[in-house]
């Protein structure tokens, strides 16, 4: 017994080994000339296209804590929010480069568990693993995820392209994630739609291919709502006039704030939805129609951009205004 706990521990496999397990799970792509192996990676892109690069930290007991979910889990949601920005510019993930701390306690299974999810869900998204680190932490699980993605520079979605009188749009639901997190942090059961929204975010990178050239402006939905938006809005120097009634919100969490309806704004200010969040002219309404029924991805329109700042949110109990639009802040007390 005490051999099989020991060859259960990563000091026993060591780090080279370890990368070649990683290298073994690798098929290979088109887009990367040299992988894992040398001091760099090389990588193309298609002509004619620029490079798109974001990166994301996920620091163990900041963005997440190991006993709420799976490793698995982990490795999906690591993945699935750096494609998110890429979604988010109307890109195509091309390569990624992940770096791991791990902790001494971490077992062999558990982080091939990790690993096997994080590779499914980049290939999955056509974005092949091409390099990275590893090493020992002493404080937590750490996880940084480099992204590189392409995109045509003149259909790049960005974040300052609003003009006024926009429509303002959003996909999917919103909310679910920061009431899991809530329930969560409150040590109270979690529906289960709720908590797979929280730990398996899907990046809506179909819906942002299909609005490159169509959308005037755009992010995914990682702070919150309000906050988001409000970033959109300072970009573009323009306010903004949202109808919370129009806010997408998924049947299950329609049901728990029913029995919550003190927690309505979780929905507005909570994060880590990583929906698209986005702004078009009125006359681009059929093409965004369309975007969406070819991406197969609901859409719903929220609001207007306006020339006066700000944001204004008409509720059921009337009209409340926000001269800066906040969610949630890493260095915020």
């Amino acid at each position: 017994m005490a051999d099989e706990n020991k060859a259960d521990k990563l000091s026993t496999l060591g780090e080279f080994a370890f990368i070649d397990t990683i290298s073994a799970r690798l098929d290979g792509s088109a887009d990367v000339l040299l992988g894992i192996g040398d001091d760099c990676a090389a990588t193309t892109i298609p002509a004619g296209e620029v490079l798109l690069t974001s990166k994301d930290l996920l620091i163990e007991d900041v963005h997440f804590k190991r006993q709420w979910c799976s490793m698995s889990e982990l490795g999906h949601k690591s993945a699935a929010v750096n494609l998110s920005d890429i979604a988010a510019m109307g890109g195509k993930p091309r390569h990624c480069f992940l770096g791991l701390g791990l902790p001494p306690q971490c077992r062999v299974d558990e982080v091939d568990a990790f690993i096997a999810a994080f590779i499914a869900t980049m290939s999955a998204a056509g974005c092949q693993l091409a390099g990275g680190d590893t090493c020992a932490s002493r404080a937590g699980l750490l996880i940084s995820v480099t992204v590189h993605g392409s995109g045509v520079a003149s259909r790049l979605c960005r974040r300052d392209g609003a003009a006024v009188g926009d429509d303002i749009y959003v996909s999917g639901t919103i909310g679910d994630s920061a009431v899991a997190l809530y329930l969560l942090q409150h040590e109270q059961a979690v529906p289960p739609h709720l908590l797979r929204r929280h730990h398996r975010p899907e990046a809506r990178l179909a819906l942002g291919a299909q609005l490159a050239g169509v959308a005037s402006a755009m992010i995914d939905v990682s702070d919150g709502l309000c906050a988001d938006l409000g970033h959109i809005l300072r970009r573009s120097r323009l306010g903004a006039e949202i109808d919370s009634s129009l806010v997408p919100l998924s049947q299950p969490l329609r049901a728990w704030l029913e029995q919550h309806p003190e927690q309505r704004q979780l929905a507005l200010n909570g994060g880590e939805d990583y929906e698209l969040l986005f702004t078009a002219a009125p006359a681009a309404r059929a093409a965004v129609q369309q975007a969406a029924a070819t991406a197969h991805t609901p859409i719903s329109r929220i609001g207007t951009t306006t020339a006066t700042p700000g944001l204004t949110i008409l509720t059921a109990a009337g009209v409340s205004r926000r001269d800066n639009p906040t969610g949630f802040n890493h260095f915020a007390r």
